[in-house]
């Protein structure tokens, strides 16, 4: 169901009378003529675009990096025609005035599209050509809609089609949130580090199939979680430079037709310089037109992102358990009452959260994944649900990683009693013995120590297998927690 907030918005939007009693312009297109109203400054393509795609009541501002990135493109393909003759310096200053202020924030309510649309995004960069042509009228004290001084296609679009403003005005877009994306997602490694310094040597056990395996310290687990983070943060920082890989410039299908042939290379030029990125064109437009593989990419390094995320939580939440039945090994921040029946029971509600928005992200990769797929000849005709699908993802893990961070892991603390209790009494001890009194003695103890509750290290001493100074260097937590390490030292030992 549409959000009815949004559907008011978009009520309002296709009044044929603005709010201050002014009468509707008209304008024509091929298909017609339509009443707009007064006070828009989109036109006819945007009216018959809110007449055809009702479908989410979301409009396209609720992407504000796809509008930046649009606006950007916008400037620089003005730039660029200026430079090149195709459009005068008057009406290339216009344009690119306004596509400042659309970069800083204004204009915004303009942007009124349905995020789900068909047609490649035409009716998205028509919104943009219309916003900017009135507007830029407006400043040149034309009235709107007066497109003989400003025109959406003739001057705004010049040299321009969806099929290349749309994909580089998503990529630049996406560098944005991605890049917003980067610092949360280093933050939240920070707190996992941090957390993992306060933990310093309390030592746990360590579980492999949820079965009992060999010691470890808790500062080693929450560290391993921020390792895991650093590998995303290093993935995601990788494909962001491969969106700057651009077609601006291919017009229609990659032929470059309707556009001077110094166009591409000025566009790119001006494009970097707005955004202060590496811009590179496509070495093949043809190609690059119908190419979506990098959406793929950036759709897929996030989902495996998520999923490691989820990964994280599942384990907070476990480690949690309890507090009487299960594991309870940490305590995470009490958030809320867990329960409407159940007195004083309180939910693992952060991590639970961020478990659903990895759901949301894995689904939204099979959405894109599709897309990706049903391109045909030289376009792919659904970039409008890919970028519904990615800046929605990224929207939702920046926020998921930040409320982690802030609301979760800063406020961990570790059950140190509980933690030390179970490593005096586990009996897995004994695999850091097995070097030194071998494993069939191991095993044998091992078996012993379960059936009779029996302490590991009094029956290795009843056995004469070691003494209590031995036991006592070789249990050492610094030793039991860098087995491998004290292994790898005691095997040059024996050569």
């Amino acid at each position: 169901m549409a959000d009815p907030r949004a559907e008011e918005t978009f009520r309002k939007s296709t009044q044929t009378v603005s709010p201050d009693g002014a009468p509707p312009r008209t304008e024509m297109d091929s298909l017609g003529s339509r009443q707009i109203p007064a006070g828009a400054y989109w036109g006819i393509n945007v009216c018959r675009a809110l007449d055809n795609f009702a479908i989410s009541g979301r409009p396209i501002s609720v992407y504000p990096d796809l509008l930046y990135g649009y606006a950007c493109v916008k400037q620089a393909a003005a730039r660029a025609n200026a430079e090149v003759g195709a459009l005068d310096p008057e009406r290339a200053a216009l344009i690119d005035r306004v596509c400042e202020e659309i970069k800083s924030g204004g204009l915004h309510e303009q942007f009124i599209v349905d995020v789900m649309q068909g047609g490649a995004g035409t009716s998205t960069n028509m919104n943009f050509n219309e916003v900017i042509a009135n507007r830029g009228l407006e400043l040149a004290g034309h009235p709107r809609g007066a497109y003989a001084h400003l025109d959406p296609n003739d001057h705004v679009n010049r040299s321009q089609s969806t099929n290349d403003t749309y994909p580089t005005a998503l990529k630049v877009g996406l560098m944005l949130s991605i890049e917003r994306l980067l610092e949360e997602l280093q933050r939240l490694e920070q707190a996992f580090r941090d957390k993992g310094q306060q933990f310093a040597g309390i030592v746990k056990i360590g579980r492999t199939q949820l079965q009992d395996a060999v010691p470890m310290t808790l500062q080693q687990e929450f560290e391993g979680f921020a390792v895991t983070l650093a590998e995303d943060h290093a993935s995601l920082t990788d494909v962001t430079r491969r969106l700057g890989e651009i077609n601006l410039g291919a017009t229609a299908i990659g032929t470059g037709i309707a556009a001077d042939p110094g166009f591409a290379e000025a566009a790119r030029k001006h494009l970097a310089d707005i955004t202060g990125r590496a811009i590179v064109t496509a070495p093949d437009l043809i190609e690059a037109t119908t190419d979506v593989g990098v959406f793929m990419e950036v759709s897929g390094t996030l989902k495996r992102s998520a999923m490691k995320l989820s990964k994280i939580c599942n384990d907070l939440r476990l480690l949690a358990s309890g507090p009487q039945a299960g594991f309870h090994e940490i305590n995470l921040p009490p958030r809320q009452a867990g329960s409407s029946i159940m007195p004083g029971k309180v939910n693992p509600v952060i991590p639970e959260v961020v478990n659903e928005v990895a759901f949301v992200v894995a689904g939204g990769d099979v959405t894109l994944t599709m897309a990706a797929e049903a391109g045909q000849l030289q376009l792919n005709a659904f970039g409008p649900v890919m970028a519904h699908v990615l800046f929605e993802n990224l929207k939702y893990m920046t926020a998921a990683m930040a409320t982690l961070r802030l609301n979760c892991v800063t406020g961990i603390t570790a059950n140190k009693e509980r933690l030390a209790h179970q490593v005096d009494s586990f009996v897995g001890i004994i695999t850091a013995l097995m070097p030194h009194i071998g494993y069939a003695p191991a095993a044998r103890l091992a078996r012993e120590a379960l059936a009779t509750n029996a302490s590991i290290a009094d029956l290795v001493v009843s056995a004469g297998l070691l003494t209590r100074e031995q036991l006592a260097e070789l249990l050492s937590p610094e030793r039991l927690t860098r087995a491998q390490a004290m292994a790898a030292q005691d095997e040059e030992g024996t050569h």
